[in-house]
């Protein structure tokens, strides 16, 4: 992928240098509090190869977000098909993010998915994109929201990958944002 550069961010391909970074977020119990599952450090570098390939064949994907200003990783944000939703046609977009915890709050995640959304509407081409969170993600969803993303709640969803031992985590939103909706936001910005 040829990196993307925002403001104050680097978005790009993950590197060995993030294997640290990418497995403290993955089994950080704040970072993932709505998940029912903490990776170990080969779960994760095996996650972080995976996400690299994806980048590598389509050019896209869930990609580290460094600082530029020093180099550091911070997490990922990016774009993703999606099989997880029953109800969504195979090829759905998803943008989705994780940082550590200590870059959160500062607008890094919504300056990242600002310039992903570009890149999928812009450069893919897509007429939409989605994001999902648990039902009670409040800070993702206020993402969604900054993001222009509205509520289809017709569409939220019992997550399939969350085992029944979890109830707590099965309930998930979904937000969409069409292309029209996005062009017709950044028109408004002007």
């Amino acid at each position: 992928m040829t990196p993307i550069r925002t403001e104050r961010l680097i978005l790009r391909n993950w590197e060995e240098r993030d294997r640290e970074l990418f497995h403290r977020i993955n089994s950080d119990e704040r970072v993932m509090e709505f998940f029912p599952f903490r990776r170990d450090r080969a779960a994760a570098d095996a996650i972080m190869d995976e996400f690299h390939s994806w980048i590598a064949e389509d050019g896209y994907g869930f990609a580290a977000a460094e600082i530029a200003a020093t180099g550091e990783c911070i997490g990922f944000v990016g774009l993703l098909e999606t099989d997880h939703v029953p109800s969504l046609p195979a090829g759905t977009i998803e943008i989705g993010w994780r940082l550590a915890p200590e870059y959160w709050g500062k607008g890094y995640v919504t300056e990242a998915a600002e310039a992903w959304l570009a890149y999928g509407f812009d450069t893919l081409g897509v007429d939409e994109i989605v994001s999902f969170a648990v039902a009670g993600n409040h800070r993702s969803i206020a993402v969604m929201k900054r993001l222009g993303m509205q509520a289809d709640a017709g569409a939220d969803f019992d997550h399939p990958a969350v085992p029944d031992g979890h109830p707590h985590l099965k309930r998930h939103v979904l937000y969409r944002l069409s292309r029209e909706a996005w062009q017709a936001r950044k028109r408004a910005a002007r």
